[in-house]
C-alpha cells in the first residue's frame, strides 16, 4: 500500500464553542476510524457536496476546503477551517445520547458551514462505510501551527 503525506496548517482560534453532535455521527466517526485506519491513525473523508475534506483522528476531526491553501518554510498545505475536538475523558453512559464536542473556528463566518457539516459529513461517512470493501488509501497527516511562529 502506498502512503502519501498531507500537510495542514492550523491558525489562531477565532471562535470556540461547546455543542453536541448526534450520537450516530459520533458513533460512525469511531467506527470508520476503527475500520478504515491504514496504520496512519487517521481517515480522510471527502465531503464532495461541500468540496471539503474531513480528517478523523482519535482526538478530533479537522475540516479543510479545496481553496484555503498556505505555504510556510517552503511547505504548502491546506488551512484548517474548523475542528471538532472530542473530550479525551469522555465517558458515555448511552450510545444514543448526544455527544459534547468543542468546535474550533479558524476562519470567520463558519457558522453556516458548521451547521451543514452535521448532515453532509454523516452522509459522507455512511457512504465510505458502505463502500469499505473497496479499500482506503493510506495518508499520513502533518498539522503545522501557524500561531507558534510570528
Amino acid at each position: 500500500m502506498r502512503i502519501t503525506r498531507e500537510v495542514f496548517f492550523r491558525g489562531d482560534v477565532l471562535h470556540q464553542e461547546r455543542v453536541t453532535i448526534p450520537p450516530k455521527l459520533y458513533n460512525h466517526t469511531r467506527l470508520l476510524l476503527r475500520r478504515g485506519d491504514t496504520g496512519t491513525g487517521n481517515v480522510f473523508v471527502p465531503i464532495r457536496s461541500m468540496q471539503f475534506l474531513g480528517v478523523i483522528t482519535r482526538d478530533e476531526v479537522i475540516f479543510v476546503d479545496s481553496q484555503a491553501y498556505a505555504v510556510r518554510d517552503g511547505e504548502g498545505g491546506r488551512m484548517i477551517l474548523l475542528a471538532w475536538r472530542f473530550d479525551p475523558a469522555l465517558h458515555r453512559d448511552s450510545l444514543i445520547d448526544p455527544v459534547p464536542i468543542e468546535v474550533l473556528h479558524y476562519a470567520t463566518s463558519q457558522a453556516d458551514t458548521q451547521r451543514r457539516l452535521l448532515g453532509e459529513f454523516l452522509m459522507a461517512i455512511d457512504l465510505m462505510l458502505e463502500r469499505q470493501g473497496a479499500g482506503l488509501d493510506g495518508r499520513e497527516m502533518n498539522v503545522i501551527s501557524l500561531a507558534d511562529r510570528r
